[in-house]
């Protein structure tokens, strides 16, 4: 099969690699533009469009999906199938486009957590269970019939990027075993079947802020699901402190929300709705990153947030 091949970040290109080591022929990459970053706003290429250059295979890189000209360089390579990974929304012109179809990874068991975060809301929710599913597309996001799906588990104590790197080498494996299915002729999939109340929408600074009036665990799960990336955050004295790290003690009948109690040297609690969080790696704004003991060394604490 003739592959064209979308997607940007790190999570695409597992899949990516692991089709050209197993001999697809991959005839193209379609990526984002590159985009200007850090210090000196040099230009970046995305991971994705790394990967495809160091093994010389062709990239596109279309500001506007619908472009004309884009269009027609898209047909000029004559793909069988399209892979989609971690990529924008395709127009139809584009899904519909190869004999076989075009069918995306995405990084929960559907139909739960249909969306753009689906591993960071799986852990905020407190699952204990995730896992990547690969689905033909159709109008609808992230509702297409589905070839394959794979499931893994959630420690407890597991985050938001060590499940993120746990689905994208799974997410790998399924993709050439959906393949495989694909060129054995199962073009089909299974229907998802009814909607689930469970959705993974796009994650805004809103979404990050602790409620110390929530229950312990809700607060830990939300730290975890937001670990490394965008990162909870609380108020410290009136400076922003995101917060990466965090262990529960349960005490109903001493819980304070809010309520600060530090020693100064090597620990910081805040009362919660039935207990006290406990701050272990944090991160004061224009600060680096710094366990408890480092951040207090720097920073005297008040008595409430």
């Amino acid at each position: 099969m003739r592959i064209i091949f979308l997607g940007t970040p790190d999570f695409a290109v597992a899949s990516l690699k692991a089709m050209v080591e197993a001999k697809h022929e991959v005839v193209a990459v379609v990526t984002m533009p590159d985009k200007p970053a850090g210090r000196g706003m040099k230009l970046q290429q995305s991971p994705v469009k790394q990967y495809a250059v160091s093994q010389n295979i062709p990239v596109l890189q279309p500001e506007k999906l619908r472009n004309p000209a884009f269009i027609e360089e898209l047909r000029s390579y004559k793909a069988d199938l399209q892979v989609v990974i971690a990529f924008r929304m395709l127009p139809e012109i584009v899904w519909h486009m190869p004999p076989l179809g075009t069918i995306n990874l995405h990084a929960s068991l559907l139909p739960d957590y249909r969306g753009a975060a689906p591993i960071n809301w799986a852990i905020i929710n407190g699952e204990i269970v995730s896992g990547v599913s690969t689905f033909f597309l159709k109008h609808e996001i992230d509702t297409g019939d589905i070839l394959l799906s794979a499931a893994c588990e959630i420690g407890s104590n597991t985050n938001a990027g060590e499940l993120h790197d746990t689905l994208m080498h799974l997410g790998a494996t399924v993709m050439l075993q959906s393949l495989e299915l694909i060129k054995a002729g199962n073009t089909q999939g299974m229907p998802q079947g009814e909607s689930s109340k469970k959705v993974a929408p796009k994650i805004f600074k809103a979404h990050c802020q602790i409620d110390w009036n929530q229950p312990g665990q809700n607060i830990i799960n939300l730290i975890r699901g937001m670990n490394p990336y965008p990162a909870a955050f609380t108020f410290i004295n009136s400076k922003q402190v995101k917060v990466f790290k965090a262990r529960f003690e349960p005490n109903t009948a001493a819980a304070e929300p809010t309520k600060i109690t530090c020693d100064q040297k090597s620990f910081l609690k805040v009362g919660c709705l039935d207990g006290f969080i406990y701050l272990l790696d944090v991160q004061m704004e224009s600060k680096k990153r710094m366990d408890i003991e480092s951040f207090l060394r720097g920073n005297a604490i008040g008595s409430d947030l």
